[in-house]
């Protein structure tokens, strides 16, 4: 079976300071021999120690693990600080961090059937058809 205490090697290529966006970006090759994969948690835990920088401030993203095994690769940014981690970073990341809460909204289908009800009335009375539809007819 697989070895979580397995030794994992990172290594950053294609390493960029971005100032405009306040982060350091790279490439991010994982090799792990032994190992099916590495969770994203553990990898920003290494990559915090190895940058001197707090796990929160490391987003991995992207990963493909090689045909065969034993490595993978992905993209990974660190963030100078929360504030601007919070300002460039798309939502669902951010709700993947722990940033921010996902906003619960209906589903998809049910939202396109509200418009279509609501597309059939006008004025004060289309709030009325917005709401789901009675059963019992």
């Amino acid at each position: 079976m697989a070895d979580n205490a397995a030794p994992v090697t990172l290594r950053a290529r294609k390493f960029i300071t971005n100032r405009l966006l306040a982060r350091r970006q790279f490439v991010l090759e994982v090799l792990h021999p032994s190992r099916p994969n590495v969770p994203k948690a553990e990898l920003a835990e290494k990559l915090a120690t190895m940058y001197k920088t707090e796990k929160a401030r490391v987003v991995c993203f992207g990963f493909r693990t090689q045909f065969g095994g034993g490595r993978s690769t992905g993209f990974a940014l660190i963030y100078d600080d929360e504030a601007s981690q919070k300002r460039f970073e798309p939502k669902h990341r951010l709700v993947q961090s722990g940033l921010e809460t996902k906003v619960d909204k209906p589903s998809r289908k049910l939202r396109h059937e509200r418009k279509n009800r609501a597309k059939k009335f006008r004025g004060t009375k289309k709030t009325k058809a917005a709401e789901p539809a009675k059963k019992g007819k």
